[in-house]
């Protein structure tokens, strides 16, 4: 799942993405934005922690890759824009 957003990406859109990924069950999240909060990247960091945890207690396999990609935002690109 590639995120795209024009502008600063907050906790709350991290909020939102986290909620859309695991919804579909996402395997990835690629978060591409001019600059990404802190609080942000905390709370997607804690987000793919967790999934990880939840699977060992349940011994399902699954896991969240999450990339956090900040400077340019490419048009060429397909994705979901956040506004």
């Amino acid at each position: 799942m590639l995120v795209k957003k024009k502008g600063v990406f907050t906790e709350l859109d991290a909020q939102k993405v986290i909620e859309m990924a695991s919804k579909s069950m996402e395997k990835e999240i690629i978060v591409m934005a001019y600059k990404v909060t802190e609080e942000a990247k905390r709370r997607l960091w804690d987000y793919q922690r967790a999934v990880s945890l939840m699977a060992d207690l349940t011994g399902e396999k699954r896991e969240v890759k999450v990339e956090i990609l900040e400077g340019y935002v490419s048009d060429k690109v397909k994705g979901i824009e956040l506004d």
